[in-house]
């Protein structure tokens, strides 16, 4: 008799697939539901983004609660993204700190890479940010901001520059307690010699917020990310970035001659 089992990763590909067609996102995520993936059971989508999406998730075992980040099928096979996902793993397993994600496990398989993380119900500063709530930013503004300052200090401690501080990659709970997230760019601190002889690199980050040194493809240090502190302090104050332009390639020279109007 032929069996109706299907592996995980092909059935989530499969509804995929029948989801783009249809125009259906609620399906893929309905259909997926329940799932278990690598001994921890789906339970509730969380978002989807242009890689990847995150699920809150169960360990049978233990009952406890994570999230899962999973590649979206049309990203599985592509090494680039791959790359991604398991360097911010790697990265994030180093950095064990109360403001930090935890990172728990990553799954390299070939069909269905993953990583598993803390589950912290939270939505991020960009979200608080846009839905104006200045009463909480008021009230836990200050430590808002010292969290995530003593997060990057232990980061930059331990050798890694974060390359994409901003808004969206902090999550603040109601209480006010921060978590940063998502290293798929951070970047070990060059020292000694290898500080004069890196090549210039391709400027990777978010252009609203990457610092001159950023832009220009220099080697970087804890000062890059400083920078892009400044312009989410900025944004959380003002309710926007310091600066905006027309094209990318305006706002990026903006970062390099112009100074932000006062938020005063």
């Amino acid at each position: 008799m032929k069996s109706n089992h299907q592996p995980a990763a092909q059935a989530r590909e499969r509804t995929a697939l029948f989801a783009r067609r249809t125009g259906s996102r609620q399906l893929e995520e309905a259909d997926m539901a329940e799932e278990v993936i690598g001994g921890y059971k789906l339970l509730k989508h969380m978002w989807t983004g242009q890689t990847s999406q995150l699920w809150e998730v169960v360990e049978p075992s233990s009952g406890r609660h994570f999230a899962m980040k999973l590649l979206l099928p049309e990203r599985v096979h592509d090494p680039v993204h791959r790359n991604f996902l398991f360097h911010e793993a790697e990265v994030g397993k180093e950095l064990a700190h109360p403001n930090i994600i935890r990172i728990v496990k990553v799954d390299r398989s070939a069909n269905n890479p993953f990583i598993v993380m803390e589950y912290f119900p939270a939505g991020n500063l960009r979200l608080r940010i846009m839905h104006k709530e200045f009463d909480f930013l008021r009230e836990k503004g200050h430590d808002i901001l010292k969290q995530v300052a003593t997060g990057l200090a232990f980061m930059h401690a331990k050798g890694w520059v974060h390359r994409d501080v901003k808004a969206d990659n902090i999550l603040v709970a109601s209480s006010g307690d921060v978590r940063i997230i998502d290293f798929a760019l951070a970047q070990r601190i060059p020292t000694g010699l290898a500080k004069f002889f890196r090549r210039r690199e391709k400027p990777a980050g978010t252009r609203s917020y990457m610092s001159p040194e950023q832009i220009r493809g220099q080697p970087l240090d804890g000062r890059a990310d400083m920078y892009s502190f400044g312009a989410m302090c900025y944004e959380m104050v003002t309710g926007r970035p310091p600066f905006r332009a027309a094209t990318a390639q305006e706002l990026l020279a903006k970062h390099l001659t112009e100074k932000p109007v006062s938020p005063r």
